[in-house]
């Protein structure tokens, strides 16, 4: 599997986002914003994220949790704060995915080992005081949020016949298309929840649902409905540290 286009992007992310913080040494430093209410408010500071967790399937062969095999998720990725309540993010991940089939007369399952790149909004409804050059109380120690954005991703499924995981003795089935690891737009979903340490280093607990524009994450379409796209879900616990 080709990373390469995902890690320049993500590369040349990490190189941009510092400067839209004008990379000074200290916050005390950075230019002063102002909101609707003439409150000041710094952008940034840019954020380095590393989560693991876990990914799941939803498609033609299930949509049931107890019949998915659940394989273990990773995401590295930055954050940039925009606006009071709104940040920016980018972020590479990569996956595995796989189920048995619901219907015992087809006897289907599949693995898929994937990689994604994807930016996104992040939106915190709640007031913060943290987030402004003039605080009038102490920073929020919880806050939830909302996330949304676009993606690329680079899926490699490979079915077989059976109603487990797949060992080092299974015979996978001839691919439906011959062009895997394959390329497929995603649309991200999700929320989460973010807990502040320290001033420098969060603890967030994050799920998403991604929306794909392929029939093919679990190499089963002309087999099953080729009509409706598959999905897939990712869950993961991370922690984000600051440059200040």
């Amino acid at each position: 599997m080709n990373y390469r286009p995902l890690l320049l992007s993500a590369l040349l992310l990490i190189t941009f986002l510092p400067r839209m913080g004008a990379a000074q040494s200290g916050p005390e430093r950075r230019r002063r914003y102002y909101n609707s209410q003439a409150r000041p408010y710094h952008r940034g500071p840019v954020r380095l994220t590393a989560g693991l967790g876990a990914g799941f399937y939803n498609g033609d062969l299930t949509s049931s949790l107890g019949n998915n095999f659940p394989g273990i998720s990773g995401s590295l990725g930055v954050l940039y704060q925009l606006w009071p309540h709104l940040l920016i993010g980018s972020e590479l991940s990569a996956f595995q995915i796989g189920a048995k089939d619901d219907l015992p007369e087809r006897n289907l399952a599949f693995r898929a080992r994937n990689g994604s790149g994807e930016v996104f909004f992040r939106y915190e409804p709640f007031h913060d005081e943290a987030e402004y050059a003039d605080p009038r109380g102490p920073g929020a120690i919880v806050k939830p949020y909302l996330k949304a954005g676009v993606g690329l991703l680079l899926y490699n499924p490979k079915s077989y016949y059976g109603t487990t995981r797949p060992e080092t003795y299974t015979t996978f089935l001839q691919p439906e298309r011959n062009d895997y690891p394959a390329m497929a737009i995603v649309a991200p979903v999700g929320l989460g929840v973010t807990v502040r340490l320290t001033r420098t280093l969060n603890a967030t607990a994050e799920a998403a649902y991604y929306f794909t524009t392929t029939d093919h994450l679990d190499d089963v379409s002309a087999r099953a409905n080729s009509a409706a796209n598959d999905g897939y879900a990712r869950a993961e616990l991370k922690l984000e540290y600051a440059f200040w």
